[in-house]
């Protein structure tokens, strides 16, 4: 079936302010022999290595924009002498918004990751969520001037994410999630651009990539990343 039509659907979430029951219709209506429903590879898309890596969807799946703050984050750990811990963690903090979902991306983010980094990494791309909106000037943070722009400055933080700071402020790993705040490039440099290959070898030692790729291992998140991998099926 090479030469056969395969047509695409926002996800449902991006619908709730639409029409939705009419859009999938109109869809429906278009099937005939030789146009169908996406299902596996896009065309559009750029094809995935059979057992992909964790570079792999920086490369093929993540927008550019995510991508170019990852890098820049982790390098902005790695120059400021962090560990080689906390350089991963900056590289994965935002992940889910790369190439998943934007709502709730610190939790997003570190089931996705969990099965492949240590415990404290994922603990920490977690609670950066709630700490990025507490100053700690003690430890050389302050609340973004950014996030007056993109919430307003009368923003209130939702009672969840208090409890989590909370629960954070009290933890032992406190300042690992702290320290990716700390790192988190929040005016984006433009002009930047860096090879994703710079953190390979960081990558190799601290994030277990299954033998089958992935996406494919039968992990608990498996179903997160081949959802990255073929974000279009219809189902």
């Amino acid at each position: 079936m090479t030469d056969v039509q395969r047509l695409t659907l926002p996800q449902p979430i991006d619908l709730l302010h639409e029409r939705h029951s009419e859009t999938i219709m109109d869809r429906l209506g278009q099937l005939r022999p030789g146009v169908v429903m996406m299902s596996g590879d896009n065309p559009a898309l750029p094809k995935m290595p059979e057992r992909p890596g964790l570079l792999d969807f920086f490369r093929h799946r993540f927008d550019s924009f995510t991508v170019n703050h990852l890098l820049q984050s982790a390098r902005r750990a790695r120059e400021n002498g962090c560990d080689e811990k906390i350089v991963l963690a900056c590289l994965l903090h935002d992940i889910s918004v790369a190439g998943l979902i934007r709502a709730d991306h610190g939790y997003w983010a570190a089931q996705m990751i969990a099965p492949y980094v240590d415990e404290e990494v994922a603990w920490g791309v977690e609670k950066h969520q709630a700490l990025r909106f507490f100053a700690d000037p003690e430890n050389g943070y302050d609340y973004p001037e950014a996030y007056n722009r993109f919430f307003g400055p009368d923003h209130v933080v939702p009672d969840y994410l208090r409890q989590s700071y909370a629960a954070a402020r009290a933890h032992p790993w406190y300042m690992t999630a702290r320290v990716i705040t700390v790192n988190d490039i929040y005016t984006f440099a433009e002009g930047v651009v860096i090879d994703p290959a710079e953190f390979e070898d960081v990558v190799g030692r601290h994030f277990k990539t299954p033998k089958e790729g992935l996406g494919f291992d039968n992990s608990p998140v498996a179903h997160m990343w081949r959802s990255m991998i073929w974000p279009n099926n219809f189902l």
